[in-house]
């Protein structure tokens, strides 16, 4: 059963525009993009600054507007339905944002912060049956009941997205987007909320799209784990698989930076050399090719496609399928 199926998903921002308002450039954020879920899983989503992780996890509850392509959740491709159409999905479907202190309102109390979704999709009558439900979703993310009254600068920022999190589940979802929830927070808190999101997907089964930069903390909550890198995806596998045995050079130049507490580890560091490069004038051939340590001529002039090197284990690189786990 699938919950969520993409489909060569393009979000392309115009730039400069020629004759009749015509766009001349753009900014290929997404540029084809596919892959699917199933309900209750969750799939990690890692890659550099600017690959366009996040705005592909907003096109998908069209926080953007996609350029191209399809977004069928449940059957129905929310790509191509109107605003108000959307609106009976969005229920369904949440985000929890990276800034838990810039995506609160800090002019409401908690007991509004959370119970607007409430009041927006009509889940309870009355206001004792909605204090009462904003209090059990505190609890279930951690939090005291006392903290209903009280404004989002008087509290942490671990504490902040536990009260993002209360308001995404506040409408029982089926889909949460979390884009880069941890990284704005210290290490030791990243766990704690990693933790609070496995203990309430198992209680309440919803699915996770989880994005973030450090692929540690992906392979940690991810049953399998998509890699992108200028508006594509270069890799999509099973946590274990691609962390054991990864099948494009980006993805091994990524796993190589995450630290390792053994140090008798043989792992060499891969530095990749230059910056990402425009997605606004992307590289002719694989997009990859001018950092990449292994090309060879042909990736300067050929596109690689996204293919199957091995059973469910998809790669977008002429050279996949070639590398041992001694590559890695």
């Amino acid at each position: 059963m699938t919950l969520l199926d993409v489909q060569n998903l393009k979000v392309h921002f115009p730039l400069k525009t020629g004759g009749f308002g015509k766009p001349r450039e753009s900014v290929k954020a997404v540029d084809g993009v596919s892959f699917t879920m199933a309900p209750g899983e969750t799939l990690g989503l890692v890659g550099e600054s600017g690959c366009g992780k996040s705005t592909l996890g907003r096109a998908i509850v069209r926080l953007v507007e996609p350029t191209a392509g399809s977004i069928l959740f449940e059957g129905t491709d929310l790509a191509k339905i109107s605003n108000k159409e959307l609106r009976a999905h969005r229920r369904q479907l949440q985000i929890i944002f990276q800034d838990p202190f810039s995506s609160l309102n800090p002019r409401m109390t908690v007991e509004n912060i959370i119970g607007e979704a409430l009041d927006i999709h009509r889940l309870v009558d009355g206001k004792t049956a909605r204090r009462r439900r904003v209090v059990e979703l505190l609890k279930d993310v951690g939090l005291d009941a006392s903290y209903i009254e009280r404004y989002p600068h008087e509290f942490s920022g671990g504490q902040r997205q536990r009260i993002g999190i209360a308001r995404a589940l506040a409408v029982k979802p089926r889909l949460i987007i979390c884009d880069e929830p941890v990284s704005a927070l210290d290490v030791s808190v990243q766990a704690q909320i990693i933790n609070l999101l496995q203990d309430l997907q198992r209680e309440h089964g919803m699915a996770y799209l989880f994005i973030a930069h450090d692929l540690a903390v992906v392979e940690h909550i991810s049953r399998r784990v998509m890699v992108m890198y200028l508006g594509r995806v270069v890799e999509l596998a099973e946590a274990k698989t691609i962390i054991r045995l990864p099948q494009h050079p980006y993805t091994q130049a990524l796993i190589s930076a995450v630290p390792e507490v053994d140090p008798d580890s043989k792992r060499q560091r891969i530095i990749l050399p230059g910056d990402v490069p425009s997605p606004i004038h992307p590289p002719a051939g694989c997009p990859f090719h001018p950092r990449c340590p292994v090309a060879e001529a042909r990736c300067r002039t050929e596109v690689p496609v996204l293919r199957e090197v091995a059973p469910n284990h998809l790669a977008a690189c002429h050279l996949a399928g070639k590398f041992t786990e001694k590559a890695s």
